[in-house]
């Protein structure tokens, strides 16, 4: 054991089962360790750093940014962060308002907190529950982890959780389970921690007329599949609806912690309804505004439908290569899986790889999970699969 690791695990709280690997440095798609080892990252910090690592145009944004102010009050206002909600309302197409949170599982507690809120003033009776499904994730906080549909989550070492949620299995069942006690049905329309499971288009887009004409809200999940990662800039506009809530965050910041609910209720909150003390700070809105315009220019361009076709063909070619292995490719965009055999190849695979220098993540339903960059270079995808390619051989 290091000395780094002993520190570690006498200091910090044992809440993640750690890799020791100590990267320290970073550059596009590939980490360096402090040995000096490379690693292709097709795993971006979980969809966090969109733009790769040490982004020279974001690195100089934040820098400049520090240099001048880094946090004020929202009992102020805040210029980027009132460009970046400019911004984000511009690229969805929606008529919104935005609020700023740090994290996905913020962004989703103020979705949860609008939903509680339209429940509350807009029937006759009290509306609150909210439907979700299973195999779902929706953060880590007391409240987005009971909003999570996966069993294993609701330890009892944390209960008693909120009441007033529901869970269905598929969007089918989500019409049964209505009642007239909730206000909303909330879905990620990529699954991420689920598998990187893409629901139909027909199935989604019937649920959001139908929820639209019983006045009872559609709140979309977008943490993950939000900002680009499936190629639109938020997967509901894949999908043709217009949801009731959107939330973003992950590859927003590029890095720096920020997350954002955005609604078309925008009357919803008062003063001293929500709020939160680094939600949308000087350095996390310049951040966030110089992620945009660098995925904005690279979708103008071309470069990420090109990215997303050349992830796809390599995918495809190791589903046909190794079908002991993989029984298909799943996902969006650069939001993408390979779907294992068992549990027992998905963990092979993961461990494999890492000896080789690729990075991947584990999801449910034994998917071996893929979100890289979504600025990387052609050399560095195809470095990574020859290493995942090298991978699947030793196996």
């Amino acid at each position: 054991m290091n000395e780094l690791e002993q520190m570690d695990r006498e200091f910090v709280l044992h809440s993640y089962a750690r890799n020791y690997t100590n990267f320290v440095r970073g550059e596009g798609a590939r980490l360096f360790d402090e040995e000096g080892r490379e690693y292709i990252d097709f795993a971006s910090g979980i969809g966090v750093c969109s733009v790769g690592h040490a982004h020279p145009e974001l690195s100089r944004a934040i820098c400049d940014q520090a240099k001048r102010l880094i946090h004020v009050s929202n009992l102020q206002v805040i210029e980027p962060q009132v460009h970046l909600a400019e911004r984000i309302v511009e690229l969805s197409g929606y008529d919104m308002r935005c609020f700023f949170g740090n994290s996905g599982a913020e962004a989703n507690e103020a979705a949860l907190k609008i939903a509680r809120k339209y429940g509350e003033t807009q029937f006759e009776k009290k509306r609150f529950k909210v439907i979700t499904l299973k195999h779902s994730f929706h953060g880590r906080t007391i409240t987005t982890v009971k909003a999570t549909g996966q069993e294993e989550m609701h330890k009892p070492d944390f209960s008693p959780y909120p009441a007033g949620f529901a869970y269905v299995e598929s969007i089918d069942a989500i019409y049964e389970a209505i009642d007239d006690e909730t206000v909303a049905v909330m879905i990620e329309l990529v699954q991420g921690e689920g598998g990187v499971e893409p629901f139909d288009k027909g199935e989604v887009q019937d649920l959001a007329a139908f929820l639209r004409s019983r006045d009872l809200l559609l709140i979309v999940d977008e943490v993950q599949t939000g900002v680009y990662r499936t190629g639109e800039f938020l997967a509901s506009q894949l999908y043709g609806i217009e949801p009731d809530v959107v939330t973003l965050a992950k590859g927003l910041g590029g890095g720096v912690p920020i997350g954002v609910a955005m609604t078309r209720l925008k009357e919803i909150f008062q003063p001293g309804d929500h709020g939160s003390t680094f939600g949308g700070n000087y350095l996390s809105t310049r951040a966030g505004l110089t992620v945009l315009e660098i995925l904005e220019e690279e979708r103008r361009q071309g470069a990420l439908e090109e990215r997303i076709e050349a992830f796809s063909t390599y995918l495809d070619r190791m589903v046909s290569a190794n079908p002991e292995l993989f029984s298909g490719a799943v996902g969006l965009g650069l939001m993408r899986g390979l779907r294992c055999a068992d549990a027992k190849v998905q963990k092979r695979i993961l461990e494999a790889t890492f000896r080789r220098g690729l990075i991947v993540l584990k999801a449910g339903r034994n998917t071996v999970r893929f979100l890289p960059p979504l600025t990387i270079s052609k050399e560095e995808m195809d470095e990574g699969f020859k290493r995942f390619e090298e991978a699947l051989a030793a196996l």
